[in-house]
C-alpha cells in the first residue's frame, strides 16, 4: 500500500486570522509540505493543475522537479493532468524529462478538471470533454511506446514521422492513473489500457465510488490484464487530526464552514458521515480509513489531503508528524493482514521496468 497526500495548491484565507497567504507564499509551503511528507515517510506527493484564482500549481512539472532535486525517496505524481487542455505531445515531453530527473521517481494522473473556463482559455471545447480525454491518451501512450509515430485524430494537427524527446527512462513509460468523481467512461479508459484508476471519493458518498471502481475492476478483467481484484486502485481521503476529537473539531470547525467548497451546506458532522473527511484523533483516522478496504476492495494508493482551506503551514506540518508516527505505521500493518497474495503492490519505477524485463526472458525463453 502506498500512502501519501496530495493537494489541490488553494489560495485561501485563514478564517481564524482572516490573512491569506500571498502565493509566493502558497507555493514555497506547497514544496515544504512535499518535504516534510518525505522525512515523515509517505510514499507519494502529488500537486493538482489548475489554471485559475485562487489556484497556484499551473506548473505541476515545474514544481515537482524542484521538489525532485530536494527529496530522494518519495513518488512525485500530478493529482490532475488535464488531459483534456494540454497537449498529449507536451505531456509526453514534460513528464519523460521529469521522469528521467527524478530516476522514476514519477507517475502522474489524467483528469478532466473542474473547472468549466479552462477548456477555451486553451481553445478547446468544453462539450468534446470526454471525447478529448480519450483522444489525447491514446495519443500519449503511443508517444511514449513508440519511436516514431504518426498521428491523425479530431483534436490536433497530424503528425508523421514524430519522436517525442527524450524517451522515457529506461524505456518504461510512468506509471498512469485516470481520476476521476462522476464518469464511467474515464473507469472504461482505464481498464482498457491496463492502468491505474484513481477515485477522488472525497465529496460524494461511498456508493457513488463503489458502483465506478467495480465497473474498472469488471473492464479491467474484461481487457485481459488480470483478475478484478488484481486491478490498480487509488483513492482520496481529508482528515485534519489533534490528540482528541473534541479539540480537531473546534479547531477545524471554522475552515470548514468558510471553505467554498465545503462550507454553507451539511455540517460538518453531516459531511464526516457521508464523505472520507475525518476530523478527529489519530485513531478516528485509521479507523474511518480501514473501512475503505471494505467498501472498494484491497487497493494500491491512499491520497490524504491535509493542506487545503486555509490551514496554515505550521498546522499542516503538525498533521503530517502525527500521520507519519502514528497513522501510517497502523495502515501499513492493517492494510497488510489478509492481503491476498495475488493483488499487486502499488507502482513504482523500478518494479514496472523488472516486469518488463521479466516478460522479455519469458518470451525469449519460449522462443
Amino acid at each position: 500500500m502506498q500512502i501519501g497526500i496530495f493537494t489541490v495548491g488553494d489560495v485561501t484565507a485563514d478564517p481564524t486570522t482572516g490573512r491569506t497567504p500571498t502565493e509566493h507564499e502558497r507555493i514555497k509551503a506547497m514544496v515544504a509540505i512535499a518535504q516534510k511528507a518525505e522525512e515523515v515517510g509517505l510514499d507519494v506527493f502529488a500537486t493538482g493543475e489548475h489554471h485559475n484564482p485562487p489556484f497556484v500549481p499551473s506548473s505541476p512539472t515545474t514544481m515537482l522537479g524542484w521538489i525532485a532535486a530536494r527529496t530522494n525517496r518519495i513518488i512525485l505524481s500530478t493529482a490532475t493532468t488535464l488531459i483534456t487542455t494540454n497537449d498529449p505531445v507536451k505531456i509526453a515531453e514534460d513528464f519523460a524529462m521529469l521522469h528521467h530527473l527524478a530516476d522514476g521517481r514519477v507517475d502522474l494522473m489524467m483528469g478532466r478538471g473542474n473547472t468549466g473556463p479552462v477548456y477555451p482559455w486553451f481553445g478547446k471545447d468544453i462539450r468534446q470533454g470526454i471525447n478529448l480525454a480519450i483522444e489525447n491518451y491514446a495519443l500519449l501512450h503511443r508517444l511514449w511506446r513508440e519511436d516514431v509515430v504518426d498521428w491523425e485524430g479530431r483534436f490536433r494537427t497530424p503528425l508523421q514521422g514524430f519522436t517525442s524527446t527524450p524517451r522515457p527512462l529506461d524505456d518504461v513509460p510512468p506509471f498512469v492513473w485516470h481520476g476521476s468523481i462522476r464518469s464511467p467512461e474515464i473507469a472504461e479508459q482505464a481498464a482498457y489500457y491496463g492502468d491505474g484508476f484513481f477515485a477522488n471519493n472525497i465529496f460524494w458518498p461511498k456508493e457513488h465510488f463503489q458502483r465506478l471502481i467495480g465497473l474498472y475492476r469488471e473492464r479491467y478483467a474484461h481487457y485481459g490484464h488480470g483478475t478484478p481484484e488484481q486491478a490498480i486502485v487509488g483513492v482520496g481521503g481529508h482528515i485534519f487530526m489533534r490528540r482528541n476529537s473534541q479539540d480537531a473539531v473546534r479547531e477545524y470547525r471554522p475552515f470548514f464552514d468558510h471553505s467554498p467548497q465545503m462550507g454553507g451546506g451539511p455540517s460538518l458532522e453531516q459531511y464526516m458521515e457521508q464523505t472520507p473527511l475525518t476530523v478527529g484523533s489519530p485513531q478516528e483516522v485509521i479507523d474511518k480509513t480501514l473501512t475503505f478496504r471494505e467498501h472498494f476492495g484491497d487497493y494500491q494508493r491512499q491520497l490524504f489531503n491535509v493542506d487545503g482551506v486555509g490551514v496554515p503551514l505550521k498546522t499542516v506540518l503538525e498533521q503530517l508528524d502525527m500521520l507519519g508516527e502514528e497513522v501510517v505505521p497502523v495502515l501499513r500493518k492493517e492494510f497488510a493482514r489478509n492481503r491476498p497474495a495475488n493483488v499487486p503492490d502499488g507502482p513504482t519505477h523500478v518494479a514496472l521496468r523488472d516486469a518488463r524485463d521479466d516478460r522479455a526472458e519469458s518470451a525469449g525463453s519460449a522462443a
